[in-house]
């Protein structure tokens, strides 16, 4: 049995394109799409009729991500105050950019259980973990915090969310996480999914990463009115993409409690922060 799985496409097309004509090339028998295939990008909208167009023609899978939540939320409550509103400009965006199809996402499931056959062949799959699809599986976070968050009695757990392609192992289950088809953030800045395939008794999987026309996605950021229009905080989310590295925990780190507080604008708090960052090469 051959399984492919994505994640977090983040409203990239040029990336979800190459993406797919990958995976399709490699005919597994079922392909899950692990949440996060809208928002922080320019073309969420594109994206969801590529995925229901092979939906509805391949018998893909979605689950639901963080940003389908969030989206969700953004479209069903309104501000609670000004500043609200410019921090959560670019999630309006999209669900504006979305409209009617946002709906759609609210009947995606947060979890899906396969097997290759024997009983011993369970793969569990989640955007983030059994506690909740904000928490993300890395490298760093320690065994404990993972204990109890994690699902027993399968072969494989497969998870995304951080945008970082991983392998590892918390207590004798292996766990692999896909990364991003659009937006890494390991400095590569070349798209990542995963294939899977169980022979012999066991699951073997594959992180592939593929180049896309990075040209054309920026030109996507720039000419849907994202960038425009979706408050000061687009411009470190395309300063993320750009750079294939996470900026918003320094942000909020380092400039937004001084917003918070009232004691600076968001857009001079933006401006400053972005001046401040360090901007390598390597993703450009």
């Amino acid at each position: 049995m051959k399984v492919a799985v994505l994640s977090d496409v983040q409203g990239n097309l040029p990336a979800m394109e190459v993406a797919v004509e990958g995976i399709l090339a490699a005919a597994p028998d079922l392909v899950l799409m692990d949440g996060d295939l809208v928002n922080r990008g320019p073309s969420s909208l594109a994206c969801l009729d590529l995925f229901e167009r092979l939906q509805r023609e391949r018998g893909w899978l979605p689950l639901k991500g963080n940003h389908e939540t969030w989206v969700l939320r953004c479209a069903r409550e309104a501000p609670h105050s000004p500043l609200d509103a410019e921090l959560r400009r670019f999630a309006d965006w999209t669900a504006r950019q979305l409209g009617p199809r946002l709906q759609t996402l609210a009947d995606w499931p947060d979890h899906l259980c396969f097997h290759a056959g024997p009983d011993d062949s369970w793969v569990h799959v989640t955007h983030g973990t059994l506690a909740s699809n904000r928490q993300g599986v890395t490298a760093g976070i320690p065994d404990a915090e993972l204990r109890g968050a994690l699902p027993l009695d399968v072969a494989l757990f497969v998870t995304a969310h951080t945008h970082r392609p991983l392998t590892r192992t918390v207590d004798g289950l292996p766990i692999l996480n896909v990364g991003s088809v659009g937006a890494p953030f390991d400095g590569d800045p070349r798209g990542s999914y995963a294939l899977l395939e169980f022979s012999r008794g066991t699951w073997h999987g594959e992180i592939v990463r593929f180049d896309y026309d990075r040209r054309r996605t920026e030109r996507d950021f720039r000419e849907s009115g994202f960038l425009a229009e979706g408050g000061p905080l687009a411009a470190i989310l395309f300063e993320e993409w750009r750079q294939a590295r996470l900026l918003m925990p320094l942000w909020r780190r380092d400039q937004e409690p001084a917003v918070l507080a009232g004691e600076r604008t968001l857009d001079a708090a933006v401006a400053d922060f972005l001046t401040s960052i360090d901007r390598p090469s390597r993703a450009t």
